[in-house]
């Protein structure tokens, strides 16, 4: 499948800004399943600055300076990729028990060093007992790994429910797992989290996935959303995603932006102005398959 995103974020201020320094995760990542056509980056005011390289994680970073004053900022990423499908559950048949990599990360870490920066708290997704609890109902002795980890997903999309005004970027996460409701982020953190708390490697993936409109009605544009699943870390097979929002392997409808340790590695747009006083915020997202791109 061949995909367009349009990522369209609108910032308005009540009084001017003098300058703003922006740090983007905007641009799509290369994958195995994943490859880039085409990718724009259009700012207004026009930019003063701008430069791209590979953060830490292998993302694509664009740091951006506007010396304007102004009193909106509007942001817009447009890019086309080529999206393939992904092994199947069927695939994963040679899936090792939990523990045995679990042993082995704690053992042969050095052997694993991609995976061991997904094994640790950070101040977003803390490890806890309560995080292990949650986990071990589907991480029975001796489940294949990642056997367990779709059944986490699920137990996720079974118990929690989706809801825009239970949380935001600061809900901590022993709230989330408390009051089992929240959006994608909140659900990607606490599998993550439940993995990691019994000392798994599960990453947490940044980007956009196709919707489907009502039978017999037209695809709505700006209507979608950034969306974060995770990534599971399987020596057999490398990197596994699951959606625990969605209640599904990852397949050709996600789109990848960007991976870290949690939302606060590859949020899209963050930085820094110099006035502006109040802010207000608007972000519109449309994922068209090609066939039906606007042009």
């Amino acid at each position: 499948m061949r995909y367009q995103v349009e990522h369209r974020t609108l910032y308005r201020y009540d009084t001017p800004v003098i300058q703003s320094q922006q740090l983007l995760h905007m641009m799509p990542r290369e994958t195995p399943f994943q490859q880039s056509v085409s990718c724009t980056l259009v700012c207004n005011p026009q930019l003063a600055e701008q430069s791209r390289h590979l953060d830490f994680f292998g993302n694509h970073n664009d740091y951006v300076t506007i010396l304007i004053p102004h009193q909106s900022l509007q942001v817009t990423s447009r890019f086309q990729v080529e999206v393939s499908p992904r092994p199947t559950m069927d695939a994963f048949i040679q899936s090792p028990a939990w523990e045995q990599l679990q042993a082995m990360l704690q053992s042969q870490g050095a052997q694993h060093i991609e995976a061991t920066r997904y094994m640790y708290s950070t101040v977003k997704v803390k490890s806890s007992e309560a995080l292990a609890s949650f986990a071990r109902t589907c991480f029975t002795p001796q489940r294949p790994l990642l056997e367990a980890a779709m059944a986490l997903t699920q137990q996720i999309y079974r118990e929690f429910e989706f809801d825009p005004q239970a949380t935001d970027v600061a809900t901590p996460l022993d709230e989330v797992l408390n009051g089992k409701r929240g959006v994608c982020q909140d659900f990607a953190h606490v599998m993550i989290g439940a993995m990691r708390s019994l000392g798994l490697a599960c990453r947490y993936v940044s980007g956009y996935i196709l919707t489907h409109p009502p039978k017999g009605q037209p695809r709505l544009i700006g209507a979608d959303a950034s969306h974060a699943w995770v990534s599971v870390y399987c020596p057999v097979y490398g990197w596994v995603d699951f959606d625990p929002t969605n209640n599904c392997l990852v397949q050709h409808e996600h789109i990848t932006v960007a991976w870290g340790r949690d939302f606060s590695d590859v949020s899209p747009m963050r930085g820094v102005v110099l006035g502006g006083g109040q802010q207000q915020l608007n972000v519109s997202v449309t994922v068209t398959p090609l066939e039906y791109a606007l042009t």
